[in-house]
């Protein structure tokens, strides 16, 4: 038996059947990681904090579980065992994918969840492994991986000064027209776990002994986190925060985690993971684009620990900051889009507490700024006078109530009137004004009861109310659901031109798992608009209806950091909102990764930069996060063209702050943006620098 020494780290015996060869031709064996294989197990050592280590034994043997052991070191240098004789599994659901609509792959009004749908059990079979790494990430690649006529690899990346892992089936299918969802998480044979440990949904620890003849159940909680107990630690499994929740209109806990036998009559074997609902939220129940020949990552977390009692789910909740939002000094957080119809329940006299469930809960998230968008399933936006005044009134009642110390409810609906598709609007005070206006009716009169009331007759008239009140509309969901083909149609039109109407918003909508950033769709609409010639931007929307502490807010969420040093009180207006909003002063993101500040040659977004020597530019970017980064990538047009200029950011370990300075070449550009992303798809993106 021959044997190889790279360095004195790697350890590779050539002694095996061609089915499990292993590839270390990408493995750097200079840093603290080892790898090496004996007798059919593939041994990874990496560093998981300033002394502690992991350690994967991966057994590449047919019939034997994957994971042949997971351990910890300890204090003292030796190894406790966490898991063991654990495989990893996947459950692919197959549905779908209408394209026969405008709306192409950006579709959301689709019915792939009441169509016929086929589940199918991923199977993995140990071909052939590699070992690379790069940066802080080691990666462990497997394949074969199948189900159906998808076909792939298992991806297992590890992170060097942490506990966390990643668990990846990369899946692809040449079939076209396809959605998917997915469930995933690890499955034994034999007793491995003794308790099982969640939070409710108010936030409570729950706990239960292991039964391994017990059978499957559902749990809704918080912190979308299952945890499994061993005699030597516990191992918390949980999903992307955001990736892993494809689009639906409402938030509700679908219960999206699982533990006990036989999962979905599918998976043999005592098992723990997370779980889709594949009916949704019962409405427009889209799933995962899965268009044909890209890798869909169907992923999820691992977080090791030595710890019991469920106590590893505190550091779980320090990737989302306990799914709230951090105070930034000289930033307001502002949440925007939520058809929450909070004053139909008030008029109908619907029982309700005295703080609604939806300002608990984005209060408790650190959302300072709530924007309504009211009107759309209730009340009555079309009413030519006495309804839809009356019905202002208790909005512009109802926000003055709710809005105290460091949160401020604002008004607003989404009209979808005059302009053409779907938009949203804000003022800066309570404004009164119809949708309609009959002839010989004045545009603006004085009402006895309401003061000022504006009738609006068209898309002129609607232009001039925002002007005379410097409000500001923009395109909500652009490019798909009632806004298919907007803003584009409208490109031209003076409405759009004017400095009042802001851009678009942006969510991700629709969901696709092989790309490692969300939002996709909007991003672009950013880089076409500017390419038009305007100044517009893109706030984050949530577009969501009812809200409730106990409901998956989190994951459908995004934020707006509004540059502003102080907040206004609701009876003095809310101009500082939209002058932020206006002046492209803000950022968005996901929650997980903040930009506090950056500039171009000293210049912030929103503000137009003259270039003396657009070779030689400098971006500064202070940035901090909880994932381990992924990348940094500028983008840049120069009217016709959109320039990208991707920056690794592998080398970041979990939790980290810093300040970033790249040169950049800007020859040619009119402007420039940024976006961070980490590796479980979360990010931020600033607004424009104009350039010039």
């Amino acid at each position: 038996m021959k044997i190889f020494f790279l360095g004195c780290l790697l350890v590779l015996n050539l002694n095996l059947s061609a089915q499990n060869k292993v590839d270390f031709s990408g493995f750097d064996q200079k840093g603290e990681a080892t790898v090496s294989v004996r007798e059919n197990v593939l041994e990874v050592t990496w560093p998981t904090g300033d002394l502690e280590k992991g350690k994967l034994l991966i057994n590449l043997e047919e019939g034997q579980p994957l994971f042949k052991s997971i351990q910890l070191s300890t204090d003292d240098g030796n190894y406790t065992e966490i898991a063991q004789g654990i495989d990893p599994v996947f459950v692919l659901t197959e549905g779908k994918r209408d394209l026969t609509k405008d709306s192409g792959w950006n579709i959301f009004f689709d019915r792939t969840a009441y169509l016929p749908y086929t589940p199918h059990l991923v199977e993995i079979k140990k071909t052939d492994a590699t070992v690379e790494n790069e940066g802080s990430r080691i990666k462990i690649i497997l394949s074969e991986m199948s189900a159906d006529h998808f076909s792939g690899k298992l991806e297992i990346t590890l992170y060097e000064e942490s506990p966390l892992l990643n668990l990846a089936a990369v899946m692809q299918t040449k079939k076209d027209s396809v959605a998917i969802i997915y469930d995933a998480g690890l499955v034994s044979q034999e007793p491995v776990w003794e308790e099982i440990f969640w939070s409710n949904t108010e936030g409570y620890l729950q706990a239960k002994s292991v039964d391994s003849s017990s059978q499957s159940k559902e749990l809704a909680v918080k912190y979308r986190t299952i945890i499994g107990e061993s005699k030597g630690g516990s191992l918390a499994v949980f999903p992307p925060p955001h990736q892993y929740f494809y689009p639906l209109d409402n938030a509700y806990n679908l219960k999206f985690t699982w533990f006990g036998k036989g999962y979905r009559d599918l998976i043999p074997g005592f098992g723990l993971g997370i779980r889709q609902d594949l009916m949704g939220d019962r409405r427009h129940v889209p799933w995962f684009n899965a268009p044909p020949g890209t890798e869909q990552r169907l992923n999820f977390f691992l977080l090791l620990s030595a710890e019991k009692d469920g106590q590893v789910l505190e550091e779980v909740k320090k990737y989302t900051h306990d799914d709230s939002y951090q105070p930034l000094p000289g930033y307001r957080t502002m949440a925007s889009h939520f058809h929450t119809e909070h004053v139909n329940d008030v008029l109908t006299h619907k029982p309700l507490p005295e703080i609604p469930g939806h300002v608990r809960a984005l209060r408790d998230m650190g959302v300072n700024i709530m924007h309504l968008g009211e009107f759309h399933l209730a009340g009555n936006p079309r009413d030519h006078g006495p309804r839809r005044l009356s019905e202002f009134r208790t909005m512009f009642e109802e926000c003055a109530r709710l809005s105290s110390g460091d949160f401020l409810m604002l008004p607003g609906e989404e009209p979808n009137s005059h302009f053409g598709g779907h938009w949203m609007n804000i003022f800066p005070k309570p404004v009164y004004w119809i949708m309609s206006r009959e002839q010989g009716q004045p545009f603006v009169e004085e009402d006895p009861e309401y003061g000022k009331v504006y009738r609006v007759g068209n898309k002129e008239e609607m232009l001039r109310l925002l002007e005379e009140e410097k409000g500001l509309a923009w395109t909500a969901h652009a490019r798909t659901k009632g806004s298919t083909g907007f803003p584009d149609q409208y490109r031209d039109e003076a409405f759009f031109h004017s400095d009042r109407f802001l851009g678009a918003a942006w969510k991700a909508i629709p969901a696709d798992l092989s790309q490692p950033r969300i939002g996709k769709r909007v991003l672009d609409l950013m880089d076409d608009m500017a390419n038009w010639g305007h100044k517009k931007y893109a706030i984050g929307e949530a577009d969501l209806f009812k809200l409730e502490p106990e409901y998956e807010i989190y994951g459908h969420m995004n934020i707006n950091y509004l540059r502003m040093n102080k907040l206004p009180k609701f009876e003095d207006g809310w101009q500082p909102v939209l002058d932020a909003m206006e002046k492209g002063e803000f950022f968005v993101t996901t929650g997980e990764v903040l930009i506090p500040d950056f500039t171009i040659n000293g210049k912030r977004s929103g503000e137009v930069l003259v270039l003396e020597d657009p070779a030689d530019v400098n971006l500064n970017l202070n940035l901090s996060w909880t994932f381990p980064l992924n990348f940094v990538e500028v983008i840049s047009g120069d009217g016709e063209r959109v320039y990208r200029k991707k920056i690794s950011m592998k080398a970041t370990h979990s939790f980290g702050s810093q300040q970033f300075e790249f040169p950049i070449d800007l020859r040619g550009r009119s402007w420039v943006r940024v976006e961070v992303w980490d590796i479980a798809a979360n990010g931020a993106f600033t607004q424009f620098i104009w350039l010039e």
